[in-house]
């Protein structure tokens, strides 16, 4: 017999004992006492039983990184524990009421996952093959696939319905990273233009990681987008072209002016960019906040207030 050394005394035992002879007939090749799942090495042969010490609450982590509720996971765990019961059983030991367990046992048979047998003019539950996990999971994944496909074909009709008042701003707000991630994505999606902001070089290239950052500036250079900034005269700032823009074409680099960062000590960022959106973004703080208003006139009336400001005297090159 083959085990490690904290189970040898259990193993023994249950060898001896009645119970090694439901072992030697247990078809599935595993089975799980008090959290503890033995899994025979070779179904050929009777004693040759190793064990997996995996708590209940490891296996019902893992259940539900793989697909299943958290109330499912723990049903399925308990059943695998227990090697089979009752609803009444499962109730009892998993301290959910009899309706959930019901529910969940035919959710769990419907996916696969467990058999029910009928004993006595009661249904008895046990698990299936963990095996059938793979399949279930696998299932999962073509069904994920197949949704995203179907999405990426109703895009072009839902862009047409979301565009179609002309005369509506139309104002989105994002209040995390992937929101902020969106933004600056879709800032380099368009060809040949030029990006106009009042910025914080530095808050902005602290904010991004060096991937993110390296795909927006080469996207930028790609579709030939051309910026003009205006940010807080600052060292850091000063140096941004040449620690930011290193090794792509000076056509692209942003052409800067500084404004005293005692006066102006602007860390958010204001971005006018493709024909009419103005993007607000808060990158430093607790709390990240970006705004994007799509509508040409708010978008020509603040380039507007960005001319005059890049023809002041307080503006320095």
């Amino acid at each position: 017999m083959r085990t490690t050394a904290p189970y040898q005394k259990t193993l023994t035992c249950l060898c001896k004992s009645s119970i090694y002879h439901q072992l030697c007939g247990y078809t599935h090749g595993y089975f799980a006492i008090h959290s503890i799942l033995f899994v025979r090495s070779d179904k050929c042969t009777m004693i040759c039983y190793y064990c997996i010490h995996m708590t209940n609450e490891n296996i019902t982590k893992h259940l539900q990184k793989i697909g299943l509720s958290g109330k499912s996971a723990i049903i399925y765990s308990t059943l695998l524990e227990m090697g089979g019961a009752y609803p009444s059983a499962l109730s009892e030991a998993t301290k959910l009421n009899r309706s959930t367990v019901y529910k969940i046992l035919l959710d769990l048979s419907i996916k696969g996952l467990i058999t029910e047998v009928e004993r006595g003019k009661k249904l008895y539950y046990q698990v299936e093959k963990p095996e059938k996990l793979v399949r279930f999971t696998r299932d999962q994944a073509d069904l994920a696939q197949e949704a995203y496909e179907k999405t990426r074909e109703l895009v072009p009709e839902l862009e047409g319905l979301f565009a179609a008042n002309p005369h509506k701003p139309i104002i989105r707000y994002f209040s995390n990273a992937d929101g902020i991630a969106s933004i600056y994505e879709d800032m380099v999606k368009e060809k040949r233009y030029e990006m106009i902001s009042f910025s914080h070089g530095q808050a902005f290239k602290e904010y991004l990681n060096q991937k993110a950052l390296q795909r927006f500036v080469q996207a930028k250079e790609k579709n030939g987008i051309t910026t003009r900034a205006i940010v807080p005269d600052t060292e850091d700032n000063r140096k941004y072209n040449e620690n930011v823009f290193k090794g792509v074409k000076k056509s692209v680099w942003p052409d800067i002016r500084y404004v005293p960062a005692e006066v102006f000590p602007f860390e958010a960022e204001m971005t006018l960019y493709g024909e009419s959106k103005l993007a607000i973004t808060k990158l430093r703080g607790d709390r990240l906040v970006g705004v994007v208003i799509d509508d040409k006139l708010i978008h020509d009336m603040f380039k507007m207030i960005f001319e005059l400001v890049w023809k002041s005297d307080q503006v320095r090159k």
